[in-house]
């Protein structure tokens, strides 16, 4: 058996999602940014953990935000709105090459070359900082859609978030089936 070691408390989980938050200003402009903390807490919840931003001030004047995960061909312009604000660069979507479409079911921004959104209503911030909303639709390109209607991991290319060496990944194969492969150990 390898030896341990210890890294103290630390946000080492992987795989770690990218997630691009879309909102509104209060003059109906898209902007987005890239957040590495946050993921599912529920059936039909999401937290996100942001400090603040041009983001968390559009968020809490619309009440409502979009999650879309970050895609391998659409990587440089995902981090770009993580390290550009909306703030100080006024045609930041424009420069990330992002175009926009309003949901249907919040008043958030769906980026139309991410693929895959979660188009959701802001329920509460919990101390300050984690923002949770919930999910009133997820809207899916047709293009990432398998033989069966649903996304296909064979088609949607997500990355991954490696917080100890700052890189992306692109997640990898299937290896197994869940719900089925532990039961050869019944």
């Amino acid at each position: 058996m390898s030896a341990r070691k210890n890294f103290g408390a630390k946000p080492y989980l992987f795989p770690q999602p990218v997630l691009i938050i879309g909102t509104y200003d209060e003059n109906g402009k898209a902007n987005a940014m890239n957040a590495a903390w946050g993921g599912i807490v529920g059936a039909d919840e999401i937290m996100i953990d942001l400090s603040h931003h041009k983001t968390t001030e559009n968020l809490m004047k619309t009440k409502a935000f979009t999650v879309s995960a970050a895609d391998a061909e659409h990587m440089v312009a995902c981090d770009y709105v993580g390290i550009v604000s909306g703030s100080t660069e006024p045609n930041k979507m424009e420069k990330a090459g992002f175009t926009t479409t309003k949901s249907e079911f919040v008043n958030a921004p769906i980026i139309n070359e991410l693929p895959v959104t979660l188009e959701c209503e802001l329920v509460d911030v919990i101390d300050g900082s984690k923002y949770l909303g919930r999910i009133k639709n997820v809207s899916v390109d047709e293009r990432v859609l398998g033989e069966d209607g649903e996304i296909s991991l064979d088609l949607f290319f997500p990355i991954t978030y490696d917080i100890v060496h700052h890189g992306y990944y692109r997640l990898g194969e299937r290896v197994g089936n869940a719900f089925q492969d532990g039961g050869k150990l019944k």
